[in-house]
């Protein structure tokens, strides 16, 4: 399954975690407690759910129609879906793979980022708690 690939990438990106908050086969990656990447299948398509800028979002549904869709069963204006069945590049995949760790890693407040850097560890960044959530 083209998950395993996309998911060991964002696992290289610094403070990151794998889990499963939303119970078996929808496998989720956070920095800190925030999560940036979600993989699922809908019916029977593999994918993966990335925030996104909203206007760059919209370009790219433009660029990928039936590739790139508004995010499924998140906000549609900031997350975006990404089927992973071969109809966008790799390239491209990874630039929004980074681009969706880049958002929500600015999005967390600065005593989380503090804590990133001082404990190299996601688990205990956000609010002190080691809980993962």
């Amino acid at each position: 399954m083209p998950h395993e690939k996309w998911i060991q990438y964002g696992l290289g990106k610094p403070w990151t975690s794998l889990r499963e908050p939303f119970g078996p086969g929808v496998r989720v990656l956070f920095v800190a407690s925030k999560m940036f990447a979600l993989f699922s299948v809908l019916r029977g398509r593999p994918y993966v759910n990335l925030k996104a800028d909203p206007e760059e979002g919209h370009l790219l549904r433009m660029q990928y129609p039936n590739r790139i869709v508004q995010g499924y069963h998140m906000n549609k204006q900031h997350w975006i879906t990404v089927f992973l069945d071969g109809g966008v590049p790799e390239e491209e995949i990874r630039n929004l793979m980074d681009a969706s760790y880049g958002l929500v890693l600015g999005k967390l407040g600065r005593k989380a980022r503090e804590r990133l850097a001082q404990t190299g560890t996601a688990e205990t960044a956000e609010d002190g708690r080691t809980d993962g959530g």
